[in-house]
């Protein structure tokens, strides 16, 4: 495949002021089942080649056939598109020389199908014991490769596999319906996913449902409010990491996946309280999003998105980072070889502060305390928001009460970070499946965080 890519990359040179080629394998395998039923097993395997060059605009194709005459043809049209004008800004930078893996020590490939049944049956009779009526379980890996070469240089492999599971359960009471989703990633071998504690985690969220479908509402009010690290994770996803990708700023993403609130402000822009950072970080081993390059070549490395309440830096990929006059970040991520790079997260997370979990409610004399939720939404410049709580329970005088059904945050992104006055020093993550682009495509992540007090927030 090299001496493949190599004879590419010397056409490459020959048309471009700057060219790249990426190749990406990948075998996967999906298993499911319903109340109880199982639905099935499928799997997948494709591979190909990204070439991309830059002349007076940027050229991109994608090969499926190594025939010889179908990759010239290619690379011609490729070569040709760029020399059209357009969008030109390109990061161009190059000559680092890496492989690297994250395969873990139980190989993806040796996992039996029967395994995987054996899982998702216990899991299933878990929550059929817990009167869970809606049960759905599924669980999946892929193995990829990547080779990705430029002509400034470069010349990375890597070998890495991810597993994810992906739960619904549902508990029905009367007209009362109670519903609680969850997903779980890890990148590595079945070693690394034993690490998640699935079904433990599982077991916490479901065995009370029950409980909480009985549970009163709570007054419709202001309250000081800790959130856990699982409401923590989603809104540094939502409200931080989704605003922070540049795409978004810059509008290319408007018709897609959205914009972002922080477009036409003068940056440093303040977001909240200087107790509060949010960082984005690829690097974190075993992470759903871990990579040690992104698909552009470039080195992963940690990046404060919101740093002390102000914007600190922006999710970049190669194209962006030129238009906005920085180097790129290693934020450049495709979800497959057919896929253009675009500026994504990795693992968001709220960062850690000094306190425990029991100094942060002790201060609170009429409070609720979110533990997990059951719905979220924000707009598409990711500003007004709305965080469902499932488990939740009043806080008075500094103690946990009784608990309270379905509280929701109403409020916005920086009312939101402009609340919090204290963050505890734990720090736990949960899986997501992130998507956007035309067309669309979905790339693993992490997001996560510790627990946060928030003062004198609206709760419906």
């Amino acid at each position: 495949m090299i001496e493949l890519m190599d004879r590419i990359l010397e056409k490459l040179e020959k048309g471009s002021k700057y060219g790249e080629v990426r190749y990406m394998s990948g075998e996967g395998t999906q298993s499911s089942m319903r109340n109880s039923e199982f639905q099935g097993e499928a799997t997948s395997s494709g591979e190909g080649i990204a070439v991309r060059a830059l002349n007076e605009s940027i050229g991109m194709g994608f090969i499926s056939s190594f025939d010889l005459g179908k990759i010239e043809e290619v690379v011609d049209k490729v070569l040709r598109n760029s020399h059209r004008n357009g969008r030109n800004g390109l990061f161009t930078s190059g000559g680092v020389k890496d492989r690297w893996d994250a395969l873990g020590k139980h190989k993806v490939e040796d996992i039996q199908s029967s395994d995987r049944i054996e899982l998702m049956k216990s899991i299933d009779e878990m929550m059929k014991s817990h009167s869970l009526s809606v049960r759905i379980n599924a669980i999946y890996h892929r193995k990829s490769k990547q080779i990705y070469q430029n002509t400034s240089g470069s010349l990375i492999e890597s070998k890495f596999s991810r597993i994810g599971y992906f739960m619904v359960g549902g508990y029905k009471d009367g007209n009362s319906f109670e519903e609680i989703y969850r997903q779980f990633g890890t990148t590595g071998g079945m070693d690394n996913f034993k690490d998640l504690n699935v079904y433990q985690k599982i077991e916490d969220t479901v065995k009370n449902l029950k409980e909480i479908s009985a549970s009163p509402s709570a007054k419709p009010g202001r309250y000081d409010v800790v959130i856990s690290p699982e409401i923590a994770g989603i809104v540094a996803h939502e409200s931080c990491g989704h605003p922070t990708e540049w795409d978004r700023i810059s509008g290319r993403e408007g018709s897609l996946a959205g914009e972002s609130f922080l477009t036409g402000k003068k940056y440093p822009y303040k977001i909240g309280s200087p107790v509060v950072s949010v960082i984005d970080d690829p690097t974190i081993k075993g992470s759903y999003g871990y990579y040690k390059y992104d698909d552009e070549g470039i080195k992963a490395r940690k990046r404060y998105l919101y740093r002390n309440g102000m914007t600190d830096e922006f999710i970049h990929s190669r194209e962006s980072a030129s238009n906005y006059g920085v180097e790129p970040n290693g934020g450049g991520r495709a979800s497959d070889w057919d896929m253009e790079p675009l500026a994504r997260m990795s693992t968001t997370y709220i960062e850690p502060g000094d306190q425990t979990f029991e100094e942060l409610i002790e201060d609170v004399k009429n409070g609720i305390y979110i533990k997990t939720y059951t719905e979220w939404n924000i707009d598409d410049i990711r500003f007004n928001e709305k965080y469902v709580g499932s488990e939740a329970f009043l806080i008075e005088n500094g103690k946990l009460k009784g608990r309270v059904r379905k509280p929701a945050i109403e409020t916005t992104t920086v009312n939101f970070y402009s609340s919090i006055d204290a963050v505890s020093n734990e720090l736990e993550f949960s899986a997501g499946t992130c998507g956007k682009g035309d067309p669309e495509q979905g790339v693993e992540t992490w997001m996560g965080g510790p627990s946060v007090r928030l003062r004198n927030i609206y709760i419906s």
